[in-house]
């Protein structure tokens, strides 16, 4: 009987002490497997949030250019004229002055009169309102009204933007007088004093008419009529 080599002894005696080799081969165990696998786990992991991250990067750039094309485009719309931007509205500052003018006569039926009644003629300022739609301006408010003024004609009242409104009034209605208020249409009221007597005759009145106002009480403005 022939004695094994020593080497070949220790070797086999090896073995059986290490479960992890079987007749010298090595023997693949679960903490093999699982550090395999879970470095290609990791791996995806990283592939997977890598890939989101782009994602993300990309959506971000996307909106910020979307963002600034809409931008410049609202510029350009804007700049020519496509797209207009209502300013603030402001409230128009009544003049404490006559109007300079010259002033030319308006077409009267671009023109709304509102006509208040401050004497005791009752019915009055239905007669003038009427007579004054003959000649072709729209008719508004008709009522009666209060004016601390003894004797006067007529008070012509308008804002800002009915200056000129209220200069074909003027030549409507002999010796009225001119008063400024606030309001920012260009309607025109006609205060009717005891001294009115009758409109301007028609055929006196033309069309071709400039000048200035006619507003001596600017300095010292009569209360507005009573609605």
């Amino acid at each position: 009987m022939t004695d094994k080599p020593s080497g070949v002894q220790h070797r086999n005696r090896a073995a059986k002490s290490d479960p992890t080799e079987w007749h010298g081969h090595r023997i693949v165990t679960e903490d093999d497997l699982g550090a395999v696998f879970d470095a290609e786990a990791n791996e995806a992991a990283r592939v997977r949030l890598a890939r989101r991250r782009q994602q993300r990067h990309r959506i971000v750039i996307g909106l910020l250019l979307a963002v600034l094309l809409a931008a410049a485009l609202f510029a350009l719309a804007v700049l020519r004229g496509w797209i207009v931007l209502s300013e603030p509205e402001t409230k128009p500052v009544a003049s404490t002055e006559c109007p300079a003018g010259p002033f030319t006569y308006q077409d009267p039926d671009t023109i709304t009169v509102n006509v208040y009644n401050t004497t005791a003629t009752a019915g009055l300022a239905s007669q003038v309102s009427e007579a004054l739609a003959q000649r072709g301006f729209q008719k508004g408010i008709v009522g009666n009204g209060s004016v601390n003024r003894e004797g006067m004609t007529a008070i012509i009242i308008s804002g800002p933007d009915g200056e000129e409104a209220a200069f074909t009034l003027q030549q409507q209605i002999p010796a009225t007088q001119y008063v400024q208020d606030d309001r920012a249409d260009t309607t025109v009221d006609v205060v009717l004093g005891s001294g009115y007597a009758a409109l301007v005759p028609a055929d006196k009145i033309s069309a071709s008419a400039a000048g200035p106002m006619s507003c001596p009480w600017m300095s010292e403005t009569p209360a507005p009529p009573a609605g």
